[in-house]
């Protein structure tokens, strides 16, 4: 008989906690299930506490794949996208998604997503694997969004948008219906995308432009 896996959360920052809030959430946050359903997990270098919030926490070098599914939660997708490429081969990997999110039946999210409260992704989206949809975020109709994947808090993607890998948007963006993202692409927040971006780089402002570093 296969025993059920824990959820292993990857990182015990500001918003490891807050996914660790959006799992018990999302099974009725009963007193008992800290133990049996959910652990953290962080590098050697940062495993100095053996709990948090009620929560065990294990070094990296102590995870047994066959115990777990993991979610990352880091919120850097280069970051997030290193961390996946250096556990195991063998590593299977959950989805966190709070109860209150509004996702319909017409959706597909990769392994390893975490959609926090508020969400709303619409009809005909695929979303990529490690990707994080923070508080309040919408992604309309027929959007295609890539591998790790990451927005703050309040973003706004409109329908038929097509965005790369690792590309971050942040807190209150905004992009136009039918915006193309590259790959490792940086939207400033409050950031107005109306047209597409087709080099990575940091992008700011209304209309978004790309910043130029000084000097």
């Amino acid at each position: 008989m296969e025993v059920a896996k824990k959820l292993c959360i990857f990182g015990i920052g500001g918003f490891g906690r807050e996914v660790l809030n959006c799992f018990l959430e999302s099974i009725g946050n009963n007193a008992g299930t800290r133990e049996t359903e959910v652990v953290f997990m962080v590098s050697d270098s940062h495993f100095m506490e053996k709990e948090i919030m009620g929560v065990a926490v294990v070094p990296q070098s102590g995870f047994v794949p066959e115990l777990y599914n993991v979610v990352i939660a880091v919120s850097d997708p280069i970051a997030r996208k290193e961390i996946a490429e250096s556990l195991p081969k063998s590593t299977t990997y959950g989805k966190v998604i709070h109860p209150s999110a509004q996702i319909s039946k017409w959706v597909n999210i990769g392994e390893g997503s975490i959609v926090t409260a508020a969400c709303i992704v619409t009809v005909n989206v695929k979303i990529g694997k490690h990707a994080q949809l923070n508080l309040n975020t919408s992604v309309g109709h027929d959007s295609i969004i890539g591998d790790y994947f990451t927005t703050a808090p309040g973003a706004r993607i409109n329908g038929h948008s097509s965005i790369g890998h690792c590309v971050y948007v942040g807190s209150n963006a905004a992009l136009r219906e039918g915006i193309n993202v590259c790959n490792e692409a940086i939207i400033g927040m409050g950031a107005v995308v109306v047209k597409d971006i087709i080099e990575k780089g940091v992008y700011v402002g209304n209309p978004a432009v790309k910043m130029v570093r000084q000097g």
